[in-house]
């Protein structure tokens, strides 16, 4: 059984040595825990080291709370068998924590957490923080403008197309139909030249749809989101010049400025001050996106805004700080909006 005070040294410590002898040729393990929103962030950041630098990527599905414990207690860790060594270990969501330092006792590789941790973050050798959580502490962190998403750029945004998506009832913000039935009728009529396609998400009111076809309006469709793909949003943020978000699916308003798209905020009431609405509250401040106002103020102000792309700058830090043997303990502050 490993010594308790080697075990706790190992925690503490970690190791900052890359397992592979070819640095050209990079072997990431991805564990996953089932949530979307989690597979989403780690999936970004993969798909962005693939595009920069020859990959070979593996998914591993993680559960349990007890198991890697006892996989750290044991040095084992069974799900990594039959595996190429990992050179870097890709977790996002508390219960792969555990699972990504078996991993790394066992096989080695160095750990990438996306998110702030339940764990000390001197634990793992990579923290991607957002910088909404106001993280002070120490470790290896960079922080990040919202969560990663696997967006990639492409297509030519069309200035007389615009996509609306809209959430629904969440933890930080309450359901206020009218306001938001009131906010994208005018926004229709105050844009006649602007095609709106509206879609829905599976926190949205079953009769919103509904009541939205209600009025009528010509330059509005209506796609609820049972009628669409995973692949949907990001065809239409690939093609739409604008995106009206409602302020309560924060997600998707990190994955519209990734696709450089111009972002509108469409008004909810907020719960509580907290750090999902103050990071937005940020994003607005810092002029990535603009809020609604009924007297058309964001006209002005409503545009797009390049160099959006948080997956692309954390691989471009991974390739120059780790390939090159230097790991340098410190918070990485984001570029400021020039």
């Amino acid at each position: 059984m490993l010594d308790r005070g080697n075990f706790a040294f190992y925690l503490i410590l970690g190791a900052v040595t890359m397992s592979t002898n070819n640095a050209e040729n990079i072997t990431i393990w991805r564990l996953t825990d089932g949530k979307p929103g989690h597979q989403s962030q780690s999936l970004g950041l993969v798909n962005a080291l693939k595009r920069k630098m020859p990959c070979e990527s593996f998914d591993i599905p993680v559960s349990g709370r007890l198991q890697p414990v006892f996989d750290l207690l044991s040095t084992t860790w069974p799900a990594g068998q039959g595996l190429p060594l990992p050179d870097l270990i890709v977790g996002a969501g508390h219960r792969t924590h555990l699972h990504m330092l078996a991993a790394k006792k066992v096989y080695g590789g160095q750990t990438i957490v996306l998110m702030q941790p339940s764990l000390p973050v001197s634990f793992f050798d990579l923290s991607l923080i957002p910088e909404h959580d106001y993280y002070q502490g120490g470790g290896n962190v960079l922080e990040t403008r919202g969560v990663l998403n696997p967006i990639h750029a492409a297509g030519e945004h069309k200035k007389n197309e615009g996509l609306i998506m809209i959430g629904g009832p969440s933890k930080h913000c309450d359901w206020n139909e009218s306001q938001l039935i009131s906010q994208v009728t005018q926004l229709c009529k105050q844009n006649p030249r602007i095609h709106y396609t509206l879609t829905t998400s599976p926190r949205t009111p079953a009769n919103f749809a509904t009541h939205m076809l209600g009025f009528k309006l010509e330059n509005l469709t209506i796609v609820p989101f049972e009628e669409t793909d995973r692949n949907w949003v990001a065809q239409q943020l690939a093609a739409c010049y604008s995106a009206w978000i409602s302020e309560d699916s924060v997600s998707m308003v990190y994955e519209a400025l990734t696709a450089k798209t111009a972002v509108g905020i469409l008004n909810m009431p907020v719960k509580r001050d907290n750090r999902v609405s103050r990071g937005l509250s940020k994003l607005v401040g810092d002029g990535y996106a603009v809020r609604f106002d009924s007297l058309g103020h964001y006209k002005s102000r409503l545009q797009p805004v390049p160099g959006f792309m948080e997956s692309e700058r954390c691989a471009d830090w991974i390739m120059k700080n780790w390939l090159d043997g230097v790991v340098q303990p410190q918070t990485l502050p984001i570029p400021q909006l020039s």
